[in-house]
This record gives C-alpha cells, structure tokens and sequence, in this order.
C-alpha cells in the first residue's frame, strides 16, 4: 500500500509516467512490444496493465503483464526492492500463487531509470511482473470457507519465509517504516490530519493503549517476515465448484510485497483481520474464522492471543489516519485512498463500544469451533 519510510516528502516523489512513456519503457527495458497499455490504481507508486503483441521471435510466455515504477523516494533502496522480488520468486517456486518477474534485457530483476524533471533529475527503480488471473476479494461477497482459507495461506507465507535467505536481508529490517504495525506511535505526527473531533479521540486511545500494552510485549512475539498487506485489493480469487454444485473460491494471486518487513506472527493475522472486516457486512464475526486459518498453521501463543484485539485495532488506525494524511498529498486519489475509511472508522467504532473482552469472546469461541470440525 506504500513504499517510502519516511513520507515527509512523498507529494514530490510518485512517479507521473504517461502511457506512451511507459510503453517505451517496457520496449527499451524489457524488450517487449506492447499493444495495449492502461493505467492502475495505487498508493504512491505507478503500476500499469501491460498487454504485449507477440512476434515470432517471441512466442512463448505470458502476454499480460504489470509494470510497477516505484516511487524516487522507495526507489533509493534498491536494496529492499531487491529481496522483495526474490521474495516473490522464491514463494512462486514454493507453490504460491505469486507473480513471475520478468528480467531486463540486460538480466536484471528491476532497472533504474533517470527523469530530468528540469529541476532535478530523479530516479524511478522499474519492475515488470507478470498479470495475474482471478478477482480481487473486493469484488465477492466473503464467506467463512474463504476466510478461513485467507488466514490459512497468511500463515503459511510468513512459515515459508523462515527458510528464505538473502544477503540483503537485513533491508527487512525497516526501522521508521509507517506502515510496520510496530510503528504505530509513529501516527502521532500525522494526526493533524483528521482534524479535532471523535476519530481522533479514538485513534489517540489506540496508540498509547499500544504504547502501554504492545510494545511492552513485543519481545514475547515470534518474530517473522510479514507480507503486511494482505487486503482485499491485494488477495485474488477463482471459484470451483463443489461436488454439491456450488461456488468454492480458491486464492489465486496474491500481489503487492512492497509494504514486506520484519515483523511478528501475530502482526500478520491482525492485519488479515482488519482487512477482511472492511468487506463484511459482519465484520465482528470475521475474526474468529481468518483466526481458525491462521492456527491451523501456526497456533499463536496467549500473549499473542491477547494483544490481538488492540492490534486490529491500531491496524484500522494505521489505515484511517494515513489515508487521511495521503488524500492531502494526492487529492485526486481520494476515491481510491478512502477505500478502507468508507467503513473503518465505523467498525473500529464498534470494536471499541463492544470492548476487548466481549469481541475476543466472539473470535475465540468462532476459531475453537473448526477444532470439533462445526465450521466447515
């Protein structure tokens, strides 16, 4: 959802390639022609639908494609943009539905591209993976089946990460990162955006909550690679059907691995969760079925059973206040920037009425009924 570390300077930062520009890009770089070129929503980076004309020479492969030009600020950390590819790459040849990367034509996974801007001249890391099939969950009415299978898949990543190994790993490792739900107290200079009024109120409960009960707790988690941004834009989807005739979807894509980071288990989950309620018409109820998921692969421990509500709710802050923040940088993205806020502060609303004691309640007691085998 976003790159930079630090956002101070982001308004200045998103990359404003054209369609042709980006064509040529794809020509120059990649070595490929493109027939047909559109424009994709995104935070602060620049993403392109990608369709190329095959000629003789190049008969074989994919013919749809992303091209993902990060923004000059993300872009001063090859480094982290480097493993996160071979992130990608090595969770494909685990079995995941990932994306392929496509190498330069000089062999590289990602080229970096200088723009006189006439003030200045900045530079833009380029990447080009291939399109993947399916609806984003966005799009589907969310049943307890998939959710289930959502948290599932978010525990095996991290799980399959532990074996993952990069010189450069240590660029994981992104102290000040915004989106990091370590960084929560981070919000505080960010507030200024939701103006004086209740959402505010409740966002400050949240973070010193935070400061008081999670970072206090932080050396208990299990620590691990997060993908950190499994939303419902983010996880894509194909259905099947049953032996009895009716739909089961199965994730077929998960995408963008540009908020990845060191984090936690329990960090994961929380921010499954969050991201699954924006689309229930029950979002309460959604937590214990990601949660059932989840400890089908990795059970989480009491201390990360118990910091899990406040989590969820600091993910929904992170979210609302950061939104909040971006829509003042790029107006024109508003629509898409307040894609979580239409709902989120009401359920983070709910959440806080409800308190920690009666919402756990409903999670735990929703995640030990697929122990008997009730929920499937």
């Amino acid at each position: 959802m976003s790159s930079g570390d630090g956002q101070q300077s982001q308004a200045l930062t998103k990359p404003t390639f054209s369609e042709v520009q980006a064509s040529a890009l794809v020509e120059s770089v990649f070595g490929l022609k493109v027939s047909k070129i559109q424009p994709l929503p995104s935070y602060d980076d620049q993403n392109f639908h990608v369709c190329i004309s095959r000629t003789k020479d190049t008969t074989d492969g994919p013919n749809e494609y992303v091209l993902k030009i990060s923004n000059s600020e993300s872009s001063k950390t090859p480094d982290l943009i480097e493993v996160q590819s071979h992130i990608i790459i090595f969770l494909r040849a685990a079995g995941f539905p990932t994306a392929s990367v496509c190498r330069t034509k000089g062999d590289n996974i990602t080229s970096l591209m200088s723009v006189d801007s006439g003030s200045e001249i900045k530079s833009y890391l380029v990447r080009l993976l291939t399109y993947l099939p399916g609806r984003p969950i966005a799009e589907i009415p969310i049943s307890p089946q998939l959710l289930y299978e959502i948290g599932r898949v978010a525990a095996k990543l991290d799980k399959t990460l532990e074996k993952f190994h990069h010189p450069k790993l240590s660029s994981l490792h992104r102290e000040n990162f915004i989106w990091n739900l370590k960084n929560v107290p981070l919000l505080e200079k960010y507030l200024y955006a939701l103006g004086q009024n209740r959402n505010r109120e409740m966002v400050e409960q949240v973070v010193q909550l935070f400061k008081d009960e999670v970072m206090t707790k932080l050396s208990h988690f299990r620590e691990c690679i997060n993908h950190g941004d499994l939303n419902d834009h983010n996880i894509l989807i194909e259905s099947s059907k049953s032996a009895f005739g009716d739909a089961v979807y199965q994730v077929s894509g998960i995408l963008d691995f540009d908020d990845m980071s060191y984090g936690y288990y329990v960090f994961e989950v929380a921010i499954t969760i969050m991201y699954m309620m924006i689309e229930s018409k029950t979002p309460i109820q959604v937590g214990g079925h990601v949660l059932a998921g989840f400890e089908s692969v990795v059970p989480l421990t009491p201390v990360e059973r118990g910091a899990l509500f406040l989590l969820v709710c600091s993910r929904f802050c992170q979210s609302l206040v950061l939104a909040a923040h971006s829509c003042q940088l790029y107006p024109e993205n508003e629509e898409y920037l307040m894609i979580t806020a239409k709902t989120g502060w009401k359920h983070l609303q709910q959440m806080f009425d409800m308190g920690q004691k009666a919402v756990e309640e409903i999670w735990f007691e929703t995640a030990k009924s697929y122990e008997s085998g009730n929920s499937m």
